[in-house]
């Protein structure tokens, strides 16, 4: 909300605009040690992975949203972020998992199709949830705001990745779209769920409901795995014709960020930098840095 969250090795930082103009920055440390452990185990990273994200996107989330309302802070309890974690993700599984399983299941037992038809059904209909989701989402203005900065986000990684000075004028040029992207991610998710899911289509209803909600983890490792396998092959013309329409959809989460959007992103982008013991010529801007959190 009105912020972006840049993530590096040593530190992640959050950046959020407040309602007084100035840009306010939280830094959360991380364990590097641990980090480098589980980067190491295929598959177990992506999960890993996965969950450090939805802990960090929430702490991210929480605090944007007291400096936005110009509220004081309320730290959350591992208690209420675990709750609030698993209350998500229950959300998100049962909205594009469970639901489109329900919906194929029924239109197969109404119509009488086969096994094959069936899990055809379920994958177009969990792509169209996915897709409609984000389109009907990106219609309100706040979220418009955020897929702003979305964009600005990715405009400030690929200006840093070109070795450019982390200016305004030097990043505002850059594509709004990035391979490595947490939506090119999701989009992974859902295609690869379809053969996946398939494989299971002659279990009984409640074993394949049950696959729906355990294996979304190990779906989602899968996708991590082959994200990371495109990203590093990005100019390969094949990787790149299977990637466009993950990148296409990027168009949905993206919004060309202003000017102030990008001071947001920049100043986010050279906390983690600093962090990391890199040197980048970067625009100074003013911040007021809070108190660090340890991870």
């Amino acid at each position: 909300m009105e912020g972006v969250m840049m993530r590096g090795l040593h530190r992640a930082s959050v950046a959020v605009r407040s309602p007084s103009g100035q840009i306010v920055i939280r830094d959360r440390e991380l364990n590097l040690e641990r980090r480098v452990f589980w980067s190491r185990l295929p598959l177990l990273r992506g999960i890993q992975l996965l969950g450090d994200a939805l802990v960090i996107g929430m702490w991210a989330l929480m605090f944007s949203a007291s400096v936005t309302d110009d509220q004081a802070e309320q730290p959350l309890s591992k208690g209420q972020t675990a709750l609030l974690v698993t209350t998500s993700v229950g959300i998100s599984i049962a909205l594009f998992f469970v639901l489109p399983l329900l919906v194929a299941s029924g239109i197969a037992s109404w119509a009488n199709l086969g096994i094959y038809s069936r899990e055809t059904i379920e994958g177009i209909t969990r792509l169209l949830i996915f897709v409609g989701y984000l389109v009907l989402v990106g219609r309100t203005a706040e979220i418009r705001r955020v897929f702003g900065y979305h964009g600005a986000e990715h405009k400030a990684v690929s200006a840093y990745e070109a070795g450019c000075p982390l200016t305004v004028e030097h990043v505002r040029p850059f594509t709004t779209i990035h391979p490595r992207c947490g939506t090119t991610l999701l989009l992974i998710v859902v295609v690869l769920s379809i053969p996946v899911f398939a494989l299971l289509g002659t279990f009984p209803f409640w074993l394949r409901l049950l696959s729906r909600i355990i294996l979304v983890p190990f779906v989602a490792a899968l996708a991590y795995e082959l994200m990371r396998l495109t990203a590093s092959k990005a100019t390969n013309p094949i990787v790149r014709g299977l990637m466009t329409p993950a990148l296409a959809l990027q168009r949905l989460t993206t919004r060309e960020p202003d000017d102030a959007m990008l001071e947001v992103a920049i100043a986010a982008l050279a906390r983690v930098l600093a962090a990391d013991g890199q040197t980048v010529e970067s625009q100074p801007i003013a911040v007021d840095i809070r108190p660090a959190l340890t991870s």
